[in-house]
């Protein structure tokens, strides 16, 4: 999505992570306030979610501002930032919240026992926070169809 221009990120380019190989693991992400079709409503929360990427570094050459970013790393260090992308990007989105390029994987922490680590006064949820993206483009199909 990046490289094909879609999510009309000035300059954006996706490289290989600083530490030179592949990284999977289970880190945390905050969402910012975005227009992101599938994030916009998850705006403002803090969730754990797997990581597991070669080329996953978000090169970003304009100042933060100049992208629409639905997703941050929580820490700007390595391995909790694990491909080192500019501002601890993990997300970006096109103006009109469309199209999404994202890292870490969301289809991976649906389920609380796909989770590293789960909020213990939440243990008995059947689905994590992540499932309302995939509501949120259901829904978003179905009203533009």
């Amino acid at each position: 999505m990046v490289e094909l221009g879609l999510t009309g990120a000035k300059g954006a380019k996706m490289l290989h992570n600083d530490s030179h190989k592949f990284e999977s693991e289970f880190i945390s992400l905050s969402i910012p306030q975005n227009n992101s079709v599938m994030f916009g409503s998850l705006s403002g929360n803090k969730l754990g979610l797997w990581v597991a990427h070669g080329e996953g570094k978000f090169s970003l050459p304009e100042a933060e501002s100049a992208y629409n970013v639905i997703a941050k790393y929580n820490y700007a260090g390595y391995p909790a930032n694990p491909n080192g992308s500019d501002y601890n990007v993990a997300g970006i989105c096109s103006a009109d919240g469309r199209h999404l390029c994202m890292m870490p994987h969301l289809e991976r922490a649906v389920f609380p026992w796909q989770n590293a680590w789960y909020p213990a006064d939440r243990r008995q949820d059947e689905v994590t926070p992540w499932i309302e993206a995939f509501v949120n483009a259901r829904k978003w199909v179905e009203a533009h169809k």
